[in-house]
């Protein structure tokens, strides 16, 4: 009875060895050709979250995508790995079966088998299914070792475990995270050797090109590690207002050279605003001779290098006339990490690569602007946005912006106007946002289509648009602050009180802040359009309002700065001269803030008095 249960036991752990044997060698030849983690997949998802850096939708939508395709990879491991300890485990139940079955039969010598020897045929045939057995579970544990390199890591970071946004990780805060109780001031990130502040004041300080004992001493200073956190267009990644920017500095003295990294004259005038990407400064000047795009050292401030608009054809022989605060240079420029864009009032486009490298120029026409054109870019993954409205014509042109081509364009029934473009999120899809005369209109960046539009500003308008909670809000002098629902077009309510003339208000969730030309700064609730809160300043401001950190910074005209609590208090937390005219807006990152001036240009950053 036993040797019945040993041999029944015998036939079918061979059977499941054969079966999972079979199994072990055509998945290698399923999955040889086919990484459950695709470098290409992996690729696309970091070049869309580095496109959109600053939208924590989005990069929550590339976040789940992430984590599915690393679960692939270790459901596909552990998948395998489970079938080969079946199979040794069903080889070893064999071997004890068939031995106990045989273990009362002895072998006989090796000889010409008679064909009536039944007991010796069955002899020799037990010998072949166990050589056949053993063979067939090798070979699959062969084919399981190399199916084992098909998984393993080697290329992508999907590949090693790792996520492709490792940035949005870093970046990705929650509203509270964003807004956190502004009683605490503990400011204080490490500073490193480079960014202790020695010699940074030094306005005689030449570039790191022509400085052989500046770039001696940065040669043998480890370079900090730079934040992820880009600031890469007016106002931001998507021209939003806030910045994922931790431990910011919220004192300074310019004139003192308190936590004040660096500081250099601007090269030429202009009004437009910083942007940093990794550890390079971006932003543009221009003058009677030339215009010009110039990269700066973060951390040291030295320039890198400057690329001048020139040779373009189409390019006026003579230059257009604007108002003295406009200039040639009001538009900031935009990048997207690889790329780097500059237009100026003439209406010369230049691209260059990080390295300052020219890509392409190209000319869109002179501007039909009495005051100048002012309209900062904006890049959209691989496009570079610009809208262009003038007195007799309004388009907005979507380039790519390694080449320069034209992706799409979409001609506008507005007028002249001076504001920006901005991105935003409405049930996890994007909508470029653009105010104008008499209209505020979105459209699917992706090809310009036009979402919704509505007919509600007049006047000479500015200000650009803001965005929070599927809510977009546009504010404009001598006109209204108007709520709209993103989701279909329409209004949601309307205020006449306090509103801004150059400088482009922020929302949340719960509050909108903004900033008036006449010295005001005021916040509504975001649910009624009432007033909350308001301040007197005294003088104007042209800065727009950045919110970081848990707060709102605010330069007026003067260059003072101005400190608030980003939440429903909206509390002025400090106040401080920097004694230099300031009418850009600051770009922030993770414990620096860059700050243009009309004379200068410098890096604010937490600087310890022992390091000095």
């Amino acid at each position: 009875m036993k040797k019945v249960i040993f041999r029944n036991i015998a036939i079918v752990s061979a059977i499941f060895t054969v079966s999972f044997s079979v199994m072990l060698i055509a998945n290698y030849f399923q999955i040889k050709d086919v990484n459950p983690l695709q470098t290409e997949v992996a690729e696309t998802l970091k070049q869309l979250n580095d496109g959109n850096a600053n939208n924590p939708m989005l990069q929550e939508q590339i976040r789940q995508l992430d984590l599915l395709a690393r679960k692939a990879y270790f459901v596909s491991f552990n998948r395998l790995m489970t079938g080969v300890y079946i199979l040794l485990g069903m080889l070893a139940v064999f071997f004890v079966c068939t031995h106990f079955y045989f273990s009362g039969n002895k072998d006989v010598p090796d000889k010409d088998i008679d064909p009536i020897d039944e007991w010796a045929v069955k002899t020799k045939a037990r010998k072949y299914v166990i050589g056949g057995a053993l063979g067939l579970a090798a070979t699959a544990l062969v084919f399981v070792a190399l199916s084992s390199k098909s998984l393993t890591p080697n290329s992508s970071p999907l590949e090693r475990g790792e996520s492709v946004i490792t940035k949005a990780e870093e970046n990705q805060t929650t509203e509270t995270d964003l807004f956190p109780d502004t009683s605490s001031q503990n400011l204080s990130p490490d500073p490193s050797p480079q960014e202790s502040g020695e010699s940074a004041i030094s306005e005689t300080q030449e570039t790191a090109a022509t400085e052989t004992p500046e770039v001696s001493t940065v040669e043998k200073v480890a370079r900090p590690v730079v934040s992820k956190v880009t600031h890469n267009a007016f106002r931001g990644n998507n021209s939003d207002g806030i910045s994922l920017a931790k431990g910011v500095p919220v004192k300074w003295d310019l004139n003192g050279g308190v936590n004040i990294a660096w500081k250099r004259d601007i090269p030429r005038k202009g009004y437009n605003s910083p942007l940093i990407n990794g550890n390079r400064v971006f932003f543009t000047g221009a003058d009677e001779q030339t215009r010009e795009l110039y990269c700066y050292d973060l951390t040291t401030g030295d320039k890198l290098w400057s690329l001048v608009a020139a040779n373009i054809p189409g390019s006026p022989e003579r230059l257009p006339e604007t108002a003295e605060d406009t200039g040639l240079a009001a538009s900031s420029a935009a990048t997207n990490g690889k790329q780097v864009c500059a237009i100026f009032a003439t209406g010369d486009l230049i691209c260059a690569d990080m390295d300052g490298k020219k890509l392409w120029a190209k000319n869109l026409g002179i501007p039909d602007n009495h005051y100048g054109y002012a309209a900062s870019l904006l890049t959209f993954g691989d496009l570079l946005i610009i809208q262009y409205d003038n007195q007799k014509s309004a388009r907005v042109i979507a380039l790519d912006i390694a080449t320069g081509a034209e992706r799409w364009s979409k001609s506008r029934p507005d007028k002249i106007s001076w504001c920006s473009p901005v991105i935003t999120y409405i049930n996890n899809a994007p909508q470029l946002v653009l105010m104008g005369t008499p209209s505020i209109t979105a459209y699917n960046p992706g090809n310009g289509e036009q979402l919704w539009r509505v007919e509600c500003l007049t006047g000479e308008v500015g200000a650009s648009a803001c965005s929070a909670n599927g809510v977009v809000y546009g504010a404009s002098e001598y006109s209204r602050l108007i709520a709209i629902n993103a989701a279909d077009g329409s209004v949601l309510w309307e205020n006449i009180d306090f509103l801004p003339e150059v400088s482009s208000p922020v929302a949340t969730k719960d509050n909108i802040y903004m900033a008036t030309g006449y010295g005001m700064a005021i916040s509504f609730d975001t649910q009624t359009g009432t007033v909350r809160k308001e301040h007197e300043l005294g003088e104007g401001f042209y800065s727009s309002p950045i919110i970081a950190d848990g707060k709102v910074f605010l330069f007026n005209t003067d260059g003072k700065v101005h400190i608030f609590s980003a939440d429903d208090e909206f509390r002025l937390l400090d106040s401080f001269e920097t004694g230099e005219q300031t009418f850009a807006t600051p770009a922030f990152t993770d414990g620096k803030i860059v700050v243009r001036t009309n004379k200068s240009i410098y890096c604010v950053m937490l600087i310890s008095a022992s390091s000095k």
